[in-house]
């Protein structure tokens, strides 16, 4: 059963209302998030591209730009050493398009997530050597890359990093950083940056920016604000907080996507059949995000950054059919093995466990942490997926809100070959004798309570039906881009009866009612989950001939509390006010 709480923060509304000119609705959702100044709101709602930091407050950006500036005009070779995720992807692009147009010798690398692992390595090292290279220029990796980065040094080469990753913590507590020759990464303690929440992308945004512009005359203006929008895609596939600058930069960057002149992201949104006058974070982050994604996943990312460098439309297009079809296999082997793991854990009772630790020997590695993360939220459980690799067993781990992954398996690092990963997330190696030995160890004393399991649900406001409006949910889009760190607002009505319903969808994915509540207000609603469950609910609740009656049509005393969030459906030039049911009870 969910633990449903609804927020109850006190503020001056009325002051609010009137000098931001909003309605009571919206002010306590600003509220509900920590904004209640009325400058801080006027800001939020109201962002502006001037408000974006400067890069020069960025620790070292002075010494990679007058580093790289050297290197260009000597006609040095450089080498960008990326990653094969979004993010990285999206900051190698960044990089290697402003390099070009900076007249750079400059070429780039992108690890393969199998043979490799994350971010550089000695081999890559070795490479650039052997080809000439003079200089490594790493994009969202490199802060922890100790050994490799003293190998380049040693070979004569210049190193610089960017990076936004947590920086490595001695057991002692002493913070080590690479050897680098400038490193920008806003985590470190005398970087002056004011906001730490970067994703890489946008670390190498501000590098990009900061080069071209001191290599004035260039107008800047068109590339900058280009460059925008593949920072708003990493921003949201790296699943940064949307707030401050990340909120600027996905608010804009969706909207200059609109119209991008990227002939890669033209085709692969296409493709895909994205309306570019809806795009949305979840587009970002539910199509375009996991296409790029699937390159690396399954094949290499080199594909993805490929799709985004296409010089023609034939070959864009040839390019993003592929990105899209390995996308929906990664999904259907994604399924599958998600089946098999919720299979495993019913039939073995495992539910008696608090940690789950799940073992599909024959699943692709790469999408464990996409099964931990499903099987979480099913079970509301922290969750490692473990399958086997080419020594060992590798596995991903996704935690909830009340268990510190990495401190709990940092507490058993002896049974494991390699660890790595924060409080909500873990990577891990393991020797598959061992398995068995970390789900026990993990379980035996689990710092987990009953009442800790119970997923939270947050409600901003108890909000009859009869208060929405076509104005109000336009008015809500204020607030928009929603991600992490600003979560859609929730609503919640009570004892709405259902009128009738229909299953609709592919595969019967959705239910589509029409409720009352108490007050007589009238509405569609939309429901898409677990539509099985859905009706277990009632049929537990009310009883078989009660589930029935609803599915068949008829009359019913079924009552629902729900929460949602609305919006406005349109179909034939037809506008009606809907709600999207989010739980129910």
């Amino acid at each position: 059963m969910e633990n449903w709480l609804i927020k109850n923060k006190k503020a001056d509304f009325k002051k609010i209302m009137e000098e931001c000119g909003v309605s009571e609705v919206l002010a306590r959702c600003l509220v509900n998030r920590g904004i209640e100044d009325i400058n801080q709101i006027n800001s939020f709602l109201h962002t502006s591209l001037d408000k974006l930091h400067n890069p020069f407050l960025l620790k070292d950006m002075e010494k990679a730009c007058d580093i790289l500036q050297e290197k260009i005009e000597e006609g040095k070779r450089i080498r960008i050493i990326g990653d094969y995720d979004v993010d990285g992807v999206m900051s190698t692009y960044i990089l290697y398009s402003s390099l070009m147009i900076l007249g750079a010798d400059v070429d780039y690398e992108i690890p393969d997530r199998i043979n490799d692992g994350y971010g550089i390595n000695i081999r890559m090292v070795e490479e650039a050597h052997e080809q000439g290279i003079d200089t490594i220029l790493t994009c969202d990796n490199g802060i922890v890359a100790m050994n490799e980065i003293k190998k380049a040094k040693e070979y004569g080469m210049t190193v610089i990093v960017t990076d936004h990753h947590s920086l490595h913590e001695e057991d002692d507590g002493t913070i080590v950083l690479p050897e680098a020759d400038a490193i920008i990464n806003p985590n470190q303690a005398d970087c002056s940056y004011p906001f730490t929440g970067l994703c890489g992308a946008a670390i190498t945004y501000k590098l990009a920016i900061a080069m071209i512009g001191r290599h004035g005359p260039y107008d800047m203006t068109e590339y900058e604000m280009e460059l925008l929008s593949y920072v708003a895609i990493a921003t949201v596939c790296d699943v940064m907080d949307l707030v401050d600058e990340n909120r600027i930069i996905v608010k804009h960057g969706l909207d200059i996507l609109k119209n991008t002149r990227n002939i890669g992201l033209q085709a692969l949104m296409d493709v895909c059949q994205i309306d570019k006058e809806k795009l949305s974070v979840f587009h970002l982050g539910f199509i375009i995000g996991p296409c790029l994604n699937a390159s690396g996943r399954l094949d290499t990312a080199k594909k993805g950054l490929g799709l985004l460098l296409s010089d023609t439309k034939g070959q864009a297009l040839e390019l993003a059919i592929e990105l899209k079809s390995l996308n929906e296999a990664r999904k259907d082997m994604t399924a599958d093995y998600t089946e098999q793991a919720i299979s495993m854990i019913e039939e073995k009772k495992m539910l008696r466990d608090k940690v789950l630790v799940v073992y599909l020997p024959d699943c692709h590695e790469s999408i464990a942490g996409i099964i931990a993360g499903r099987i979480r939220e099913k079970y509301s459980r922290p969750t490692i997926i473990l399958t086997d690799s080419l020594e060992c067993a590798k596995g991903s781990g996704r935690s909830i809100e009340n268990y510190n992954m990495i401190e709990e398996l940092l507490k058993h690092r002896e049974l494991m070959v390699k660890l790595g990963g924060h409080p909500m997330a873990a990577g891990l190696s393991i020797m598959p004798d061992n398995i068995e030995l970390l789900r026990s160890a993990l379980n035996e004393n689990a710092p987990l309570t009953e009442e800790m399991l119970r997923p939270k649900v947050t409600i901003d406001i108890l909000l009859p039906l009869g208060y929405i409006t076509e104005s109000l949910v336009e008015e809500l889009k204020l607030l928009e881009p929603f991600g992490k760190g600003n979560e859609k607002p929730l609503f919640v009505d009570r004892d709405l009866t259902i009128k009738s319903l229909l299953v609709i969808g592919k595969n019967s994915s959705g239910i589509k009612l029409r409720v009352r509540n108490s007050y007589g207000r009238e509405m569609d609603a939309l429901y898409f989950g677990d539509v099985d469950g859905f009706f277990s609910y009632i049929s537990d609740k009310y009883g078989e001939e009660e589930t029935k009656r609803l599915k068949t049509g008829r009359g019913t005393n079924v009552k629902l509390t729900v929460t949602y969030y609305p919006n406005i459906n349109e179909y034939m030039g037809y506008r009606n006010v809907q709600i999207m049911i989010q739980n129910y009870r």
